[in-house]
């Protein structure tokens, strides 16, 4: 990232925290040489990380109207839904107070009655009863040092469970490694009949999990795709083609 420049450094509890840009990119670190967020100032909307690309696979599966993102880092995953329909209710969960300032402050982070930020533990969050059921979670809790391993818990699969409607899906990043972590599968499978995983090119293990089997074939999803893709605004032909139920890998 030699041609970037660093135009904010902080620190907090947890670590740094710098921003990076250059002339079309800007960059959310929590350490040298690390990617949290990357945004493209001119179309906020496209992912520029392949594991962002591959967890908006669930949208093949449903069109939310309230979704929970647990984890902020620079609002990719906003961005995007807030562009494939401006209407979903989004709560956003983030640990750290000074990321959701640097998101609003440097990441053209959407301002809108639909969308509720929290400062707050993604755990606690969780269990507290008082929020309404969504129809998707996405969990993309990281640090400098890759996933946070209350992610890959049995409390936290099952906390995120009982927040999902009846037809909802949760969709979790993990790393390539974690998709050999049998007690993983397991806990999922525990609270999701229909599990698949999309392992990206850029490293990252992305699990879409459904309370309900999902019978699309796969010349159905592959005709949606497209559809869905101008939608969208970039093509997910490569995070389909890595998309596989969990029992055919």
């Amino acid at each position: 990232m030699t041609d970037f420049k660093v135009i904010y450094e902080s620190s907090d509890e947890y670590g740094p925290l710098m921003v990076l840009d250059n002339k079309e990119t800007r960059i959310l670190a929590f350490a040298e040489n690390d990617e949290q967020s990357k945004l493209l100032k001119l179309t906020p909307h496209i992912p520029q990380h392949t594991y962002v690309q591959a967890m908006l696979l669930v949208l093949l599966f449903c069109q939310p109207k309230r979704v929970m993102i647990l984890g902020l880092g620079g609002g990719g995953l906003i961005h995007a839904l807030k562009h494939f329909d401006a209407g979903i209710k989004i709560t956003a969960v983030e640990l750290r107070e000074q990321v959701i300032n640097l998101s609003k402050r440097f990441f053209q982070l959407p301002q809108s009655k639909k969308l509720t930020l929290v400062h707050q533990d993604a755990s606690v969050f969780l269990t507290e009863n008082d929020h309404k059921k969504v129809d998707v979670v996405f969990a993309d809790i990281y640090g400098a040092d890759g996933v946070d391993e209350s992610q890959l818990s049995l409390e936290f699969i099952e906390s995120c469970a009982k927040n999902i409607k009846e037809k909802g899906f949760l969709v979790l990043n993990c790393w390539k490694e974690h998709s050999q972590n049998q007690a993983l599968l397991a806990y999922l499978q525990r609270y999701f009949v229909d599990v698949r995983a999309c392992l990206t090119g850029g490293g990252n293990w992305v699990i879409i999990a459904s309370k309900q089997q999902q019978k699309m074939s796969g010349s159905e999803l592959k005709s949606y795709a497209q559809t869905l893709s101008k939608k969208l605004d970039f093509q997910l032909d490569r995070s389909l083609t890595r998309f596989k139920l969990l029992d055919d890998t």
